[in-house]
This record gives C-alpha cells, sequence and structure tokens, in this order.
C-alpha cells in the first residue's frame, strides 16, 4: 500500500529541475516527461520514480517469464526497460554485433518514492516505511538550486560506426532483399559514438529536452548508466481491456520560415513512400495486436497522420484493440515486441536481415522505457532520438535510423538520419 499526499506547485518548470537535482542521489533514478505535448492519451505531466524497494535485472533467456513473475508478485508501481534484444527470448534470433554499452537486455524496479505531477499538483505516493518523510522530500525538492548542477564534461569528438560510403553499400544489399520478395521494409540503424568520454547526464538531459520537447522524454539512470531520451513515440498503452500503439513512420525536416515549414509538413502527408512505409508497419501492428484481441476488435484510430514536433515532422498512425481478458500485461508486450516501426516487415525476416548489416548491438536503443501499474495497466515509449552512456566504461552513444521500402533512396535514407541524429549531436558537440 502507497499513502498519497498532494501539494500544489507555484512553478511548475521550476520545481521539475528541482526534483531532477533532487533525484541524483539514488541509484535508480526514472524521470518521464510529456513536455505539455498535447497527445489524446495521458495520464501524468510527469512522473518520477527513485529509490529502489525491489528489482529485477535478467539478460534476454527467460526474460519475459521472469518479468511476468515479478510483475505479477510485486503488484505495485514497476518502473524499468526492455532492451531490443529481447527478441532473443521470443524468437531464433541472435544479436552478436559490438557493444560499447553493456546494459542489462531487461531492468525494473519497484520505487519507493514515487511522485506524479498533473497540471499545477504533485502528488507523492510513498510505499510504507518511508511514507512519513514526503514533507522533509518535499524540502529539500524545493531547496534545490541549478548551480548545484555541474556543468563540466570533455571535448567530445563524435565518430561513425558506419561511414557513407559503407552505409550506401548496406542499404543497396536489404534493396536486393526487398526486390527479391524476402521482405518488403527494414529499419536500419547505424550508431555514432564516443569513447573515453565524460558527460554530465543531467545537464545532457536538460539540453537535448530544451531541444526537443518531446511527449516521451525519460531520463533513466541505473547505478552508473544512462538514458537520455528525447523519444516523440509510444510503443503501447494499456487502460484497462484497450491497447493501444501509435507507431511513426515518415519523417521530414523543420524550417524557420512558416510557409516553407507548413510546405514541408504538407509534402510528407502527401509522400506516397513514406506513406507506404507507415501502412506496411500498421498492418504489422494490426497483426501483432490481433493476437491478443478480442475477435475483429482491432481497429485503426488513425492513419498517417501528421504531427509537429520541434525538430521535425512526423507521420503517426493510432492502432486499437480490446483486449481479452486472460491475457496477463506482459503477454500484450511479448506478443508485440520489438516494436514494428523500429524492424520492419515481415518482422523475423527484417530482424534477420538487420542484424547481420548493422555493426552495432541495438541494446536500449530501439527497446522501451514505461511502467506497470498495480492493476496492470501500461504505457511504454521507442526508445529513439536518446543518448545512451556507461559512465564506468567512459562510452557514449546514440543510434539512427530509416525505414528502407523498395522506393527509397540511399542519399535520401542517409540525409534523414542525420536530421534525425542533429539534436544529439548538437548536445554533444556543443
Amino acid at each position: 500500500m502507497r499513502t498519497q499526499h498532494f501539494y500544489k506547485i507555484q512553478d511548475v518548470t521550476r520545481f521539475k529541475q528541482q526534483l531532477l537535482i533532487w533525484s541524483q542521489q539514488f541509484e535508480d533514478v526514472v524521470w518521464l516527461d510529456s513536455n505539455n505535448y498535447k497527445q489524446t492519451y495521458s495520464n501524468y505531466d510527469a512522473v518520477m520514480a527513485v529509490d529502489a524497494l525491489t528489482s529485477i535485472q535478467a539478460n534476454y533467456e527467460g526474460a519475459f517469464d521472469a518479468l511476468k513473475t515479478y510483475q505479477s508478485s510485486v503488484k505495485d508501481w514497476i518502473f524499468g526497460y526492455l532492451t531490443y534484444d529481447l527478441k532473443n527470448d521470443i524468437e531464433n534470433l541472435e544479436s552478436s554485433n559490438y557493444d560499447g554499452l553493456a546494459f542489462p537486455d531487461l531492468y525494473f524496479f519497484q520505487p519507493k518514492r514515487l511522485l506524479f505531477i498533473k497540471n499545477d499538483m504533485v502528488e507523492f505516493r510513498y510505499v510504507h516505511g518511508v511514507d512519513n518523510e514526503w514533507e522533509t522530500d518535499l524540502k529539500d525538492i524545493e531547496q534545490m538550486k541549478e548551480a548545484q548542477l555541474q556543468h563540466i564534461g570533455d571535448p567530445i569528438k563524435i565518430k561513425l560506426r558506419i561511414h557513407k560510403d559503407a552505409y550506401f553499400d548496406k542499404i543497396k544489399s536489404i534493396l536486393e532483399h526487398i526486390h527479391r520478395g524476402d521482405i518488403y521494409e527494414a529499419n536500419f540503424c547505424q550508431e555514432f559514438y564516443a569513447e573515453d568520454t565524460f558527460i554530465n547526464p543531467l545537464e545532457t538531459y536538460n539540453k537535448l529536452n530544451a531541444i526537443s520537447n518531446p511527449p516521451f522524454a525519460v531520463f533513466f539512470k541505473v547505478f552508473d548508466k544512462y538514458l537520455i531520451s528525447a523519444s516523440p513515440e509510444r510503443y503501447l498503452k494499456k487502460m484497462d481491456n484497450v491497447v493501444i500503439s501509435q507507431p511513426i513512420k515518415g519523417t521530414a525536416k523543420r524550417s524557420l520560415d512558416p510557409s516553407e515549414d507548413m510546405q514541408s509538413k504538407l509534402n510528407l502527408s502527401q509522400d506516397t513512400k513514406e506513406r507506404s512505409e507507415n501502412i506496411m508497419i500498421v498492418d504489422l501492428v494490426r497483426n501483432d495486436l490481433s493476437k491478443t484481441a478480442v475477435k475483429g476488435s482491432v481497429t485503426v484510430e488513425e492513419l498517417c497522420e501528421v504531427y509537429t514536433f520541434d525538430q521535425v515532422h512526423q507521420m503517426i498512425s493510432t492502432v486499437k484493440s480490446e483486449l481479452l481478458p486472460s491475457i496477463h500485461p506482459v503477454e500484450v508486450i511479448k506478443s508485440t515486441f520489438p516494436m514494428g516501426s523500429m524492424t520492419g516487415a515481415p518482422k523475423i525476416s527484417a530482424m534477420k536481415i538487420i542484424e547481420t548489416l548493422e555493426e552495432t548491438k541495438r541494446g536500449l536503443y530501439s527497446g522501451t522505457v514505461g511502467y506497470f501499474t498495480p492493476e496492470g495497466d501500461f504505457d511504454f515509449n521507442v526508445v529513439i532520438r536518446s543518448i545512451l552512456y556507461n559512465e564506468t566504461q567512459r562510452y557514449v552513444s546514440y543510434s539512427v535510423g530509416g525505414a528502407i521500402t523498395a522506393k527509397s533512396d540511399p542519399l535520401k535514407e542517409y540525409e534523414e538520419c542525420l536530421i534525425k541524429a542533429k539534436a544529439m549531436r548538437e548536445v554533444l558537440e556543443n
């Protein structure tokens, strides 16, 4: 059981920053921020979970069963992540590419301290044992000053794991698979990285979030490992017996000129190649959701709608289903994982092909971060537009990708990757 206490915030923006600084004393931290982006399916403006009471860590073999057991036994709020490489627990697949980050494949924890922000109210939900500490924590939070955030870091030189000519060769290889009929679409990703580098994770998060203001921003700290995410994409949300997926496929750059920006948005909405990318993934998501849905309940609420973010325009679809009553919430995730927007179609064939062509183990990139409620509802994002950092190894990484279809132009795909990478590179290289 958790006690609940409410407090009215005078300055929400300031309080959020104070809360982030205060959280750094804990070894387990999850901060989820919608940045007040207007979206249909949203429960909170921001959530902070810190200080693990219990936790689970696993590599891919048997990971979903372990998570199912943990979620069922705890029956409380749990927060965590699933890496892309959990695909190996679902299918006969492997991940043997280079991994400079060394994140566990799965990590979840039950926080002692949980705070929800909605409008100008903060709600404290603390477990028994620390429930009498919320007022002390509130005073500590409100005493935090930005000066306590150290502005230090090494000069960073970003390296490319795959250089331009090699990228073109790999895209041509994917196109050969498509023209041969092996697959219809594949999401191919490449890594940008820096070695022997120190960053200030919270300062880096603040900069990235200020540039992007995305609806699924994450600051995640587990001991010496950090995720700094400006994700615009929801993977999967469960509300009672309703499941929602909102895949993104289709990207166009923003312009400072209003008329050019509007034209860019219009062009994206009418681009046959981008629409075909999105529709193919929608079909994949419909098929995935049907595995756990009441027959005939899978519907497409939005198809190829264009949404505007600070850095880019994105084409998003919304797919819904009614969940069969006997299905465990973890099974819903397992039956749809990894998300179609980061794999391709058919999913298994696409994953096998991209594994042979990519140079880096994806790990948490193109995985997901989110939470389960005590009632078994959940909400998870897609880990894209994100910086990953192993403090002990002094290794910084971000990856970007794009969907390759029969109509893809390798040069345009490469340029789209650079657009997606722009915010992360600006933050790291100043």
